[in-house]
Parts: C-alpha cells; sequence; structure tokens
C-alpha cells in the first residue's frame, strides 16, 4: 500500500487532502498540533491504516523525534504534502507585530526544510516519490499588508524549483499547487480569532473548499512516473488575482 504523509492534517487542505488520499488507496502519516482532530481523524478513515504524529514543523529536533517513531518503511513515503503553514496578522511591514513574522517564516519556510529534510534520506535511496509543496497565490503576487506572508510563501515556490532541480537524479518528482481564495481556517488564524473579520473574507462569492485542491492534489501526485504536473495555480472562480475578487 502507498503512503501518503500529510503536515499540517488537522484542518483545511491537509485533512481534506487526507481524506482524498485514504479514497485513493493511500496508508497516511498526518502530522500536526492538535491531537485530539488527529485521532478524530484516523477513527474517521478506519479501517485505513493512519499513523499520527503530533509536532510543529518549526521545531527541528521535535520533527526529528516523531519521524524517527515511525517503522523504516513509513519514513520513505511515496508522497509528502507539505501543507502545514499559515499567515498571521495582516498589517503593513511598519507595523508589523515580529513575532508573527517568526510565526510564518518557521511553519511556512523552516517547517517545509525541516519535514522533507528528514524524509529524504529513505525517499531518495528508494529513488522514487513525489513531494507536493501547497503554496499560494500570495507566493506569486504581492498585495499591501501581505510582506511576510507573501515572502514566506515566495520562498515556497522557489524552494519547489531548486528541490525539483536537485532532486531529478534521484527520481523524486516535486511540485506546488497554488491555492487561491479558500475558506478554511486561514483566515481565523490571520485575525487572531476574530470571526467577523474572518467571515468577511468569503462574503458575496463562492470561496474554493479545502476539497477542490485536495482533489487536484490527487490527481498530482498519482500521474505515472514520465508525467510531473510541476505548478498549478487554482483560483475561486469570482478572482482574478490575489485580492481582485468579483462579490454580489
Amino acid at each position: 500500500m502507498r503512503t501518503a504523509f500529510i503536515t499540517g492534517a488537522s484542518s483545511g487542505i491537509g485533512r481534506a487532502s487526507a481524506v482524498a488520499l485514504a479514497g485513493a488507496g493511500f496508508q497516511l502519516v498526518v502530522t500536526g498540533r492538535r491531537r485530539e482532530r488527529l485521532e478524530a481523524l484516523a477513527a474517521e478513515l478506519a479501517p485505513v491504516p493512519v499513523h499520527t504524529l503530533v509536532f510543529d514543523v518549526g521545531d527541528r529536533t521535535a520533527v526529528q523525534a516523531a519521524i524517527a517513531t515511525l517503522p523504516a518503511e513509513l519514513q520513505a513515503p511515496d508522497v509528502l504534502i507539505n501543507n502545514a503553514g499559515g499567515a498571521h496578522g495582516l498589517a503593513p511591514i511598519q507595523t508589523g507585530d515580529p513575532t508573527d513574522w517568526d510565526q510564518m517564516l518557521d511553519a511556512n519556510v523552516r517547517g517545509l526544510l525541516n519535514v522533507t529534510h528528514a524524509l529524504l534520506p529513505g525517499m531518495t535511496a528508494r529513488q522514487t516519490g513525489f513531494i507536493l509543496n501547497v503554496g499560494s497565490i500570495a507566493g506569486h503576487e504581492a498585495y499591501a499588508n501581505g510582506n511576510v506572508y507573501c515572502a514566506s510563501k515566495a520562498a515556497v515556490a522557489m524552494l519547489t524549483k531548486t528541490m525539483r532541480l536537485d532532486l531529478l537524479p534521484t527520481g523524486v518528482r516535486v511540485a506546488e499547487i497554488n491555492p487561491g481564495a479558500v475558506e478554511t481556517e486561514f483566515s481565523r488564524v490571520r485575525f487572531k480569532g476574530d470571526e467577523a473579520r474572518a467571515a468577511k473574507v468569503y462574503e458575496g462569492f463562492q470561496p474554493l473548499l479545502p476539497e477542490d485542491i485536495a482533489e487536484i492534489i490527487v490527481f498530482m501526485v498519482t500521474r505515472p512516473p514520465h508525467v510531473t504536473i510541476a505548478e498549478v495555480l487554482v483560483l475561486a472562480g469570482a478572482q482574478g488575482a490575489a485580492t481582485t475578487i468579483v462579490r454580489k
């Protein structure tokens, strides 16, 4: 049975991807910081084998220690979905909170590197595998007050390209999916739990759903070895650019 390793699987795109990949015949390793949500996901997907790991992707020591507890075969997954990340705050650079900056860089950039580095030895030894990094339209288009979030997702885009070149001789494929406006906990986190402000982000149009992105992820990672869909941009039907949305 093929194995998919998914970070940030306790909600949103990560959780939807776990459900979709389980349906496609994968066993799973799901990670996140909220144990109860991961355990609920594992129970929901039974009898599909689901291994849960609780750690913060930005903590390299914790990442390495958690992955070391897995059986050797699960430390070399067929698919790695680097999904963990998020946005914190929406302020201009001159009034931004450095703590928010650290959280975004730790999750979006260092977290991706920490998990990938821990799993690559097994993947490269087997000479096959697929790494899919979940980026964002924000990594390709700047917008006001997006500063560090946009920069962190631009780093994901460039890391994806360079990882693909570095890993090309090993048979490990690397790709990126860049969602636009997806209704998840994203805005609730960005606005520090302000539900009313978060809800306004998705008012007046039909945003993408996590399941929309998960469906595309499954398609990307199940292509035959001679096919790499290297980069996908997914927008809501009412969205033309990062902040250009037609609302009714």
